[in-house]
């Protein structure tokens, strides 16, 4: 029996997609059985909705605070009895109460703990390094502080501005991340 993901994402969804892909071959042993939002309608959902896979979309704005969107985000991760939840571009901070209940993992644009924070990219060229990279990583309840799962180095080439050298991490970071879930769910199938 395959190990069971919820991915949650914000955005294009093309590390969702990489992952959709992935489990489409039964020896990746996870299937993706939801995909959820904070982003009503985003691509991402499409995508998920393409493949045939259930999606849900709990807003922060349809919330009286934080703490109730927390909650009611992880009621509507739970109802489908994840093994696993995968950050897959999704952009906003869990509360420690949602980090406690599941097992989650995230994707980082550099060398955890080097750079935490939304705006790795800009800040790994700001202070003029020849490398960054990609970290997967535990969620816990700090933000990008979680356990290091796997991390790999994308060289900083001159000239590069934040469009370039994202690309080149995200072309990194898909292997590298669907590589991690697929170990990871092998470990929870034991």
């Amino acid at each position: 029996m395959p190990a069971r993901l919820v991915v949650l994402a914000s955005g294009s969804g093309s590390t969702l997609q990489a992952i959709l892909d992935a489990a489409a071959d039964p020896g990746f042993g996870a299937e993706v059985v939801a995909a959820g939002t904070d982003v009503k309608d985003c691509a991402a959902m499409v995508r998920a909705e393409a493949a045939g896979v259930p999606t849900f979309s709990v807003q922060l704005r349809d919330f009286a605070d934080r703490q109730v969107w927390n909650d009611a985000l992880a009621e509507q991760v739970a109802a489908h009895r994840p093994d696993l939840v995968v950050l897959a571009g999704f952009m906003r901070l869990l509360a420690p109460s949602v980090v406690r209940r599941f097992r989650i993992v995230n994707t980082h644009p550099a060398l955890l703990p080097a750079f935490p924070g939304a705006h790795a990219i800009r800040d790994a060229l700001a202070a003029g390094l020849d490398t960054t990279g990609v970290t997967v990583h535990w969620v816990d309840e700090g933000v990008d502080t979680g356990p290091v799962i796997t991390q790999t180095a994308v060289a900083i080439e001159p000239g590069d501005d934040e469009d370039r050298l994202r690309t080149r991490i995200q072309a990194v970071e898909k292997p590298l991340y669907v590589n991690a879930i697929r170990q990871l769910c092998q470990e929870i199938l034991g």
